[in-house]
């Protein structure tokens, strides 16, 4: 396979699916809401751009499965499967609010081959494949280069379910207040993976997360210099609802903290 020529394609249509959303958006009212579950919301525009995206890259490797939010296509239990968010970021859609964007990656089995997070409000397109350097509108990404906790900008998100960890959490939350140059919560954690990978952000933890949430976002962090694990330090990041990633010098230090109160 070329991944890289695959890659290009599949921003080209990141970027088109960006664009009906936000076309859409212009005569979005609340009354198109669907609920599927506590804080956890559907529209229709969710469901069309999916369908955008399963119909397209069913095209670019024919037979590959899917892991799709809303249940498009059918997974591969072994071989290539396409993992795609087509809305993350759907409460802020719902409110007019950025950002929320477009995730894809190609996976075989656990391992990522590429990914693409297109931001869709600021027409921010971050991609890379395997044995490629991360990308932003063309142009090379890195994380940063921040040694330390207390000079880092940190990225979390609030679970959907998994309540009885929220305690846990807030303890975490309430640490990196006072001990960072503070949290943010911007509502698509694809988004904060892919700020992870250009250095906006220097970290980045959250549970209850689906791999539709970071297959792609995870993988431009560790090809942009960036290291990832689940709470405990070990690997099972993309299906385990849990993920830490975080440049290289800080990595440790962080990863330490997130374990001593999530594990």
């Amino acid at each position: 396979m070329d991944l890289k020529d695959i890659c290009e394609k599949v921003t080209d249509i990141a970027r088109e699916t960006g664009r009906f959303i936000r076309s859409e958006r212009l005569s979005f009212s609340a009354d198109k809401i669907e609920t599927k579950g506590v804080h956890n919301y559907v529209s229709y525009v969710d469901k069309q751009a999916e369908q955008m995206l399963v119909g397209r890259l069913s095209k670019i490797v024919p037979g590959a499965g899917f892991i799709a939010e809303e249940g498009s296509g059918s997974r591969n239990e072994n071989g290539l499967n396409w993992i795609v968010d087509p809305l993350d970021g759907t409460t802020n859609f719902i409110h007019g609010l950025p950002p929320h964007s477009v995730s894809i990656a190609l996976a075989d089995g656990n391992r990522v081959l590429l990914g693409v997070v297109y931001e869709v409000n600021l027409d921010e397109c971050f991609y890379s494949w395997e044995g490629s350097l991360s990308f932003l509108n063309g142009n090379e990404i890195r994380v940063s280069n921040t040694p330390r906790v207390k000079d880092s900008l940190i990225a979390t998100g609030f679970p959907y379910t998994a309540f009885d960890r929220m305690s846990s959490f807030l303890v975490s939350f309430e640490y990196f207040m006072k001990n960072s140059h503070g949290l943010r919560r911007l509502g698509s954690a694809a988004v904060d993976l892919a700020y992870v990978a250009c250095g906006r952000f220097d970290a980045f933890y959250e549970f209850g997360l689906s791999p539709w949430d970071v297959a792609a976002g995870s993988f431009i962090v560790q090809q942009a210099g960036g290291r990832l694990s689940d709470f405990s330090g070990g690997g099972n990041y993309l299906f385990g609802r849990e993920l830490i990633a975080a440049n290289s010098k800080v990595f440790e230090e962080f990863g330490q903290a997130v374990g001593r109160f999530m594990t």
